[in-house]
C-alpha cells in the first residue's frame, strides 16, 4: 500500500476513456458506488519471484458507519485479458466487516516468499495475476458470467469492482499496474468514484484482518529474524544497519499512536539506553492504513522488517529516509507503563550549526549531534521530544502545520519569526509542529508568527518531506494569540513617489471578490495608494484554463474597481499579453508582470512598439534616456527567460522628471534541493538561470545608465532569490543599483515565510538618482494563517532628480517645508 508520511501527497486522477477492443471503445464499469464495504486492497503476487508474502489476498473495508454483514457474499476473481472460456473463481464469505474495520481474504499460496499472512477471515485458493486482473465483491455465491465492463456493470450483484492493471473489466480506467512485491490500495478515506485509477495507487502490500492485525509480509515473534534493539536497528548514522533485514525481539514501550491517514502504525521508545547519543531509541512501526491495536504504554514485543522510507525513489532521492518497521506483528506484553522521558528542547539542546556540508550524500556519515542541527534530530528520529512555550515563526497553514522555534533568540525578526540571513545561516531551531490528536477532540490552531503555543507541546520527531523534521504533537500547547497586526506604511508627500512591488500569488477573476476585497484594502489602506504598483502573478481572464485565452483585462478590470470599492483611486494599468503558456507558472494561467498607476499624479508614456516577442531598447535624446516602446519587454527572446516572466519596462514622468520602473518575476526555486535533505549543501539548480536573467536585465539597465548616468531606475518584484544570492549581486555589482531590502536591519530583512525562515523574495533596487529614498517592507500576508497572498508588499518613496543639482536642492526645499508643515500643522 502506498505510503504517504507526508502532510501534501500528490493526486493524479485519471480520466475514464473505455478500452479499445475491436476498434469499438468498450464503455467502463459504473456501478452505483458502495455505502459501506468496498474492495481496500488486492494483492496477486503471493509467492512469486521477489515477494516476501506467500499468499495473494483481498482486503475489504467499511466505510460506513454500521456493520457491513458479508454473509451470502463472495469475492470472485477474473483474469485481466478475459476471454470467452474465460470463467469467474468464487470464494465465499461469512461474518461482517465493522465500521473502520478490515476482512482480509486469503487467496493462492505460491512457492516463494518467506512470511505468511496474517489470520485470515476467510480464505480461497485462487491463483490472481500479480499485474493484470479484475476482483468483484459479489452479492451472491454463484460466478458471475460478465466478461466486459458494460455488463458487469448492469449486474446488480456486484457491490463493488476493481480492475488492475491492463484489466478489460474494471470501474472508469484500470489501476496502475503492480508487481509481485507491491499492491493496489484504495486511498485513505476509501472514496469511490467509480474510476479504478483514481481510488487505487500500487505501493507495498499491507494485508490487514478483522482483529487489526496487519504483517504486510512480517513475522511474529519467536519466528526467525536477527534479535535487535531498536538502538541497533537505528545505528549510527542515517540509514540502519539493519536495512532490509528481518528483525525480532524488538522491545520497547508504545509513546504515541497514529490512527488516521495511510501511514499509521506507532511509535516505540526503548526504556533501557544505551550509551551511544548517536543511536536513536525510537522507532515507528507502520502499519498501513489499519489503525494499530495498541495503546500508549503498552509494552510490545515486535518482528518485522527494517525499511528506510522515502517519499520517492530511493536511487534518486534529495530527501532523507525514515527508518521503520514495516510489515510486523508484535505483542503487548503489558500494559500502563510509564513512559520514558522526553527530551526536553532548551535554547541550546540543538546545535547553532545546520547540517554537516561535505558535498554530496550526507546518509553514510556518522552522524555528529551535539555539532549538527541535522544530525541532531536524526539522533532522536522517533523519540519524544517537548518543547514549553514554544513561539510560532511560521504560521499555520491548510495543511495543518506550522512551526515553532526551539531556540528564540535565533535571529529574532521586529515581529517574533526567525529571519534567514545566509546560505551558512540557516535556523537550526526551527521544528515543525503537525498533531495526532483527533481534530474532533482538538482543532488544529490557527496561530500566527509571534503567537505561542503556551505549556508543554511534545510527541515524537519524524522526518517530512515538506518541512525536514517534524515533531507529531501527542500533546499539544494551549494557543496564545500575541495579537500581530497587519502594518500600515505612510502615506507619500506631494514631492515624493511612491512605488510598490505586490505579488498577488496566481490572481485570476475566478477567485472570490474577498481576495479582491483584501487586496483592493492592501493598495488603499496598507500601502497608503502608491503612485505605481508593480504586480506579479497577473493570470488571464479565465485563470488556469488552458484554452489560449492571454489577455488579462478581465484581471486587472476587476482589481482596480476592488481598489475604487475601498475609496482608492482609479488606477490604470499596463501590461504586455505574453505568448500563450511560455511564461511558467500554472499551465494555462499566463501569469505576467503589469503596472497600476494613478493618472492623476504620475503619468505614463505610451510609447508604441511593445509586443510579446519585441525586445525594447533604449534611445537618447538631448542628452537624456528614453524607452524605444513603453511598455516593452526586456530581450524576451532570450533564452534567460525560457519559461519564465520577461520583465516590463515602463517610462514614467512625475512632476516633469522620468522615471523608468522595470516590473519584474524571475523564474522559481522549483527543482532545487531541500535544506533539510540528504545532500549537503543542497544543490540549487535554479540559480543558475535567475543568474542569467539577472545578467540580461543588468545589462539592460546600464544601457539607460549609459545614456543617462543620472536616471531615475527602479528595479522592483518577486526575483525569488536572497539578497546574497548570486543573482542579487549580480544587480547591486559595482553599485549602479541598491537593493534596499539590505539597508534596514537584519531583524526586517524578509517578505515572505517558508519553512518557518523569514527571508527575501521581492525586491525593490534604486539607481543613485533617487533622493530622499524611504523604503518599507509592509508586513501582512506572509506571517498570517490568513493570507490574501503570501508575499508581503514593500514601497519606495522618493524625489526623482532632475540631473541639476539647483533643480534638485529646489525639490529637496519644497519637500522639506511639506514636512515641517506635517509636523506642526498635522492634517486631521
Amino acid at each position: 500500500m502506498t505510503k504517504t508520511h507526508r502532510s501534501k501527497a500528490a493526486l493524479t486522477v485519471a480520466v475514464a476513456s473505455g478500452l479499445v477492443l475491436g476498434g469499438v471503445a468498450a464503455p467502463a464499469a459504473l456501478a452505483t458506488p458502495s455505502a459501506d464495504a468496498v474492495i481496500a486492497e488486492v494483492y496477486g503476487g503471493g509467492g512469486n519471484s521477489g515477494a516476501t508474502l506467500t499468499n495473494d489476498f483481498v482486503e475489504l473495508a467499511n466505510h460506513g458507519t454500521a456493520a457491513a454483514s458479508l454473509a451470502g457474499f463472495s469475492v470472485q476473481y477474473l483474469p485481466g485479458s478475459a476471454s470467452a472460456s474465460s470463467t469467474w473463481q468464487v470464494t465465499q464469505l461469512a461474518g461482517s466487516v465493522a465500521p473502520s474495520g478490515r476482512y482480509l481474504v486469503a487467496e493462492g499460496k505460491g512457492a516463494g516468499g518467506t512470511v505468511a499472512l496474517p489470520a485470515p477471515d476467510a480464505t480461497g485458493t485462487i491463483a490472481m495475476s500479480a499485474t493484470a486482473g479484475t476482483i468483484a465483491l459479489v452479492s451472491g455465491t454463484t460466478a458471475l458470467t460478465c466478461k466486459t465492463a458494460a455488463d458487469c456493470a448492469a449486474d446488480t450483484r456486484v457491490k463493488d469492482l476493481v480492475g488492475f492493471g491492463a484489466a478489460t473489466v474494471r470501474e472508469g480506467s484500470p489501476t496502475a499496474a503492480p508487481a509481485n512485491a507491491t499492491s493496489v490500495a484504495r486511498g485513505t478515506t476509501l472514496a469511490d468514484t467509480d474510476d479504478n485509477a483514481a481510488d487505487f495507487t500500487v505501493g507495498d502490500p499491507t494485508p490487514t484482518n478483522a482483529a487489526g492485525e496487519t504483517t504486510g509480509g512480517g513475522t511474529g515473534p519467536g519466528e526467525p529474524g536477527t534479535p535487535a534493539k531498536i538502538h541497533d536497528i537505528q545505528g549510527t548514522t542515517r540509514i540502519s544497519p539493519l536495512k532490509d533485514q528481518k528483525v525480532s525481539g524488538v522491545t520497547g514501550v508504545v509513546t504515541a499512536t497514529r490512527t488516521f491517514g495511510s501511514s499509521r502504525g506507532f511509535w516505540l521508545t526503548d526504556p533501557a539506553p544505551d550509551n551511544d547519543p548517536r543511536t536513536s531509541e525510537g522507532l515507528f512501526v507502520f502499519t498501513g492504513s489499519a489503525s494499530p491495536a495498541v495503546a500508549v504504554g503498552d509494552a510490545v514485543t515486535a518482528t518485522g522488517t527494517v525499511r528506510e522510507f522515502y517519499p520517492d525513489t530511493p536511487s534518486t532521492s534529495v530527501y532523507q529516509s525514515l527508518t521503520e518497521l514495516s510489515s510486523a506483528q508484535w505483542t503487548v506484553d503489558s500494559h500502563d507503563n510509564a513512559l520514558p522521558a522526553p527530551t526536553v528542547l532548551s535554547p541550546t539542546t540543538v546545535p547553532e550549526t545546520y547540517a554537516p556540508s561535505p558535498g554530496g550524500n550526507i546518509e553514510a556519515l556518522p552522524l555528529e549531534p551535539a555539532k549538527y542541527a541535522l544530525d541532531f534530530w536524526e539522533a532522536h528520529e522517533s523519540e519524544i521530544v517537548s518543547v514549553t512555550d514554544a513561539r510560532v515563526v511560521g504560521p499555520s497553514n491548510s495543511f495543518n502545520e506550522l512551526y515553532v522555534t526551539t531556540k528564540p533568540d535565533q535571529h529574532r525578526s521586529v515581529r517574533g519569526g526567525s529571519v534567514y540571513l545566509g546560505y551558512d545561516k540557516l535556523n537550526s531551531g526551527v521544528l515543525k509542529v503537525q498533531s495526532l490528536i483527533s481534530f474532533d477532540q482538538r482543532p488544529f490552531p490557527k496561530l500566527n508568527v509571534g503567537d505561542a503555543l503556551t505549556g508543554v507541546t511534545s510527541g515524537p520527531v519524524e522526518y517530512s518531506t515538506f518541512g525536514g523534521y517534524t515533531l507529531l504533537a501527542s500533546v499539544l500547547g494551549a494557543d496564545k494569540d500575541n495579537g500581530l497586526q497587519a502594518e500600515t506604511t505612510r502615506k507619500q508627500r506631494t514631492g515624493e513617489l511612491a512605488v510598490a512591488t505586490y505579488n498577488v500569488e496566481n490572481l485570476a477573476p475566478s477567485d472570490p471578490q474577498a481576495k479582491y476585497d483584501r487586496l483592493g484594502e492592501a493598495i488603499v489602506t496598507h500601502l497608503a495608494t502608491p503612485d505605481i504598483v508593480n504586480l506579479e502573478e497577473i493570470q488571464d481572464n479565465t485563470g488556469a484554463t488552458d484554452d489560449g485565452v492571454v489577455v488579462a483585462d478581465q484581471t486587472l478590470q476587476k482589481f482596480t474597481d476592488a481598489i475604487v470599492a475601498k475609496g482608492g483611486p482609479r488606477y490604470q494599468w499596463r501590461s504586455i499579453d505574453p505568448v500563450n503558456d511560455q511564461d511558467g507558472g500554472q499551465p494555462g494561467g499566463n501569469i505576467r508582470v503589469a503596472f497600476l498607476f494613478n493618472p492623476a499624479r504620475v503619468s505614463f508614456v505610451d510609447r508604441p512598439g511593445g509586443t510579446s516577442t519585441t525586445p525594447v531598447s533604449v534611445t537618447k535624446d538631448h542628452g537624456k534616456a528614453h524607452l524605444s516602446a513603453s511598455p516593452g519587454r526586456v530581450d524576451p527572446a532570450n533564452e534567460a527567460w525560457t519559461a519564465s516572466r520577461k520583465p516590463l519596462a515602463g517610462e514614467f514622468v512625475f512632476q516633469g522628471r522620468t522615471v523608468f520602473v522595470i516590473a519584474n518575476h524571475f523564474n522559481s526555486k522549483g527543482g532545487d534541493q531541500p535544506t533539510h535533505g540528504r545532500n549537503q549543501p543542497p544543490v540549487r539548480s535554479s540559480e543558475v538561470q535567475r543568474a542569467k536573467q539577472a545578467t540580461v536585465l543588468r545589462g539592460f539597465v546600464d544601457s539607460l545608465l549609459a545614456a543617462d548616468k543620472n536616471a531615475n531606475i527602479v528595479v522592483a518584484g518577486d526575483l525569488n532569490d536572497y539578497p546574497f544570492s548570486p543573482a542579487v549581486q549580480m544587480l547591486t555589482a559595482g553599485g549602479a543599483l541598491k537593493d534596499l531590502i539590505a539597508t534596514v536591519p537584519e531583524a526586517e530583512r524578509y517578505s515572505y515565510v517558508f519553512e518557518g525562515q523569514s527571508q527575501v523574495l521581492d525586491h525593490i533596487l534604486a539607481s543613485k538618482a533617487p533622493r530622499g529614498v524611504d523604503y518599507d517592507v509592509v508586513h501582512i500576508n506572509a506571517e498570517f494563517a490568513d493570507q490574501a497572498s503570501d508575499h508581503d508588499p514593500q514601497v519606495i518613496r522618493f524625489r526623482p532628480s532632475t540631473g541639476n543639482a539647483i533643480q534638485d536642492a529646489l525639490y529637496d526645499l519644497l519637500d522639506y517645508l511639506e514636512q515641517l508643515l506635517g509636523k506642526y500643522f498635522p492634517q486631521p
